[in-house]
């Protein structure tokens, strides 16, 4: 029996679970691909406090090495569902886990293109984030694969570094708000492809191109590219959830800052609950934030 059980090992879930064994819990973190979450997948990170720049896989080793070090335990497996009562059964593939509290930090995942070999150059030249990425690309051509808000102000920011941003759109239109849409338009550095997907990648170890299908004639050609950006939006993963916590219309727990859902002793962090910002410092500070009320929440 666990005080709290963290679903989700990236940077929300451990912290809460180094809040809560300092608070002198016992916990268990469940992770059901690598510790770390999001940021694992960026070579170089700049904007984490009290690190001029540091690999995202050495900034996760540190923090599934701080909450061992406090006497987290944790676990490899998949979530598939909770039990509600006074004591929470959290179910998965390969058993259950008992707990008289539960914060829920699975993180939401990057939608992908689901083009051969995507995986293996993420890192290596596909990226999600301009603010944590764009710096890689300084004086060199990338493109934007999209055209909401998210898309739009990505390329926003890399134009400010990159030599030239090729904003890639399936639609023949742009769905971003008119400010950010007239604002790209207005960069000279920005070229608007729309009516256009991305059928293929090119390079192997890294990008160094991809190819373009135009969706009226059929078409393909090669835009060569040192980096690409994709920006089609992101998937939470509250899905095994639903029956405890509410959402909101895009399916993020719809919780405010104290972390808090309409179950008792059940709390949310991290990306998986709706918020403006997504960074790693917003997340470690819903992990702090959820693991106090947690404690809270026991203690009383």
């Amino acid at each position: 029996m666990y005080d709290i059980i963290g679903i989700g090992g990236g940077p929300a879930g451990l912290t809460a679970a180094v809040y809560a064994r300092r608070a002198g819990k016992k916990v268990l973190v469940i992770e059901k691909s690598v510790f770390g979450g999001q940021i694992t997948f960026s070579p170089k990170v700049e904007n984490i406090p009290g690190f001029s720049e540091v690999t995202g896989n050495e900034f996760a080793e540190k923090l599934v090495g701080q909450a061992l070090d406090q006497g987290a335990d944790v676990e490899m497996c998949e979530v598939t569902g909770i039990r509600d009562g006074d004591v929470k059964t959290v179910v998965t593939d390969s058993g259950e886990f008992e707990a008289r509290s539960v914060i829920i930090a699975t993180g939401a995942r990057h939608r992908m293109l689901g083009l051969a070999g995507e995986e293996e150059l993420i890192g290596e030249g596909i990226s999600f984030c301009a603010v944590c990425d764009g710096a890689f690309f300084k004086g060199r051509d990338v493109a934007v694969i999209g055209g909401g808000n998210s898309a739009l102000q990505e390329a926003l920011q890399l134009a400010d570094i990159v030599n030239k941003v090729v904003i890639v759109q399936n639609l023949d239109f742009l769905t971003g708000e008119e400010l950010l849409c007239r604002q790209v338009r207005e960069k000279e550095n920005i070229e608007i492809i729309t009516g256009t997907t991305v059928a293929g990648l090119v390079g192997e170890g890294s990008l160094s191109g991809i190819m373009l299908k135009n969706e009226h004639d059929g078409s393909v050609s090669e835009l060569r590219i040192d980096g690409m950006f994709v920006a089609i939006g992101l998937v939470p993963q509250n899905e095994p959830f639903t029956n405890l916590i509410d959402l909101d219309g895009r399916g993020y727990a719809d919780s405010g800052e104290d972390c808090l859902t309409r179950s008792k002793g059940i709390f949310v962090a991290g990306d998986c609950r709706r918020k403006s910002v997504r960074q790693v410092t917003t997340a470690v500070c819903d992990g702090a934030v959820a693991a106090l009320a947690a404690c809270r929440y026991l203690d009383s």
